[in-house]
């Protein structure tokens, strides 16, 4: 049976703030990220199966993706949970704002790391992430393979 690795493209919007940073990204920006998300297995081979010859379906790609990702961090503001940003956080929500606090620098490298552990913990045990790339602009991403780790 033949390995086939499937890739799926998301869109969202999310502004941070970097903490302690030595640039302009210490303000509050916002980037139309992009991430693409590859998987790798083989497809289903039963043909009484309602998934016959995928590896995953699209949908449900899709799906874990958006309610793990798409949904938590389109449209929000991120901060470093444990820098003085939580001033600004609590502020911002207290009128209606979306505002997701993360345990990391909310950097291109480190959301990509957590995106990485939330998609693999939502996998089907037949399905693996091969590997993630997160665009933050149109000239700079990040990528994060499996094989890496």
């Amino acid at each position: 049976m033949s390995t086939i690795r499937i890739t799926k493209s998301f869109s969202f919007e999310t502004a941070h703030a970097l903490y302690g940073y030595d640039g302009l990204c210490k303000n509050i920006h916002g980037h139309s990220y992009k991430l693409e998300v590859t998987v790798i297995g083989t497809p289903i081979v039963d043909n009484s199966h309602i998934k016959f010859g995928m590896v995953i379906d699209f949908k449900d790609l899709k799906k874990i993706i958006k309610s793990e990702i798409v949904d938590v961090f389109d449209h929000a503001t991120v901060f470093n949970q444990n820098t003085p940003h939580l001033e600004i956080a609590k502020i911002l929500k207290s009128n209606g704002h979306k505002v997701q606090l993360v345990d990391y620098q909310p950097t291109t490298e480190e959301m990509i790391i957590d995106f990485a552990a939330k998609i693999k913990s939502k996998l089907p045990n037949s399905v693996k992430l091969h590997h993630l790339r997160l665009q933050e602009t149109a000239t700079c991403y990040a990528e994060w393979f499996a094989t890496d780790q």
